[in-house]
């Protein structure tokens, strides 16, 4: 995990939670269907990686879809991943 915490902006309209890090963009996607949140996509660049930057966005994510009410499809390997390693999100899998 970053040593401070990352400002993540949720961009609703759009479906991504995403930060600039050194002024490269970070993102996380995802679609909605009904209360179905399906995490298609996360993406940091190479020059970034290893710093907790993907799973910041993926707890962002997962901290929304639980207090939205949603259930959540990784369709995303790196989320799939993270779920499986992070058993407090277990409840969320669709």
């Amino acid at each position: 995990m970053p040593a401070t915490p990352l400002p993540i902006a949720h961009q609703a309209s759009i479906g991504r939670f995403e930060t600039t890090v050194e002024g490269l963009r970070c993102e996380l996607d995802y679609q909605l269907d009904g209360q179905l949140m399906r995490i298609t996509h996360t993406g940091v660049p190479r020059a970034l990686e290893g710093r907790g930057i993907a799973a910041a966005l993926v707890a962002q994510a997962l901290g929304w879809a639980r207090a939205q009410g949603h259930r959540v499809q990784p369709l995303c390997s790196y989320v799939q991943v993270y779920m499986r390693r992070h058993p407090e999100w277990q409840d969320l899998l669709a």
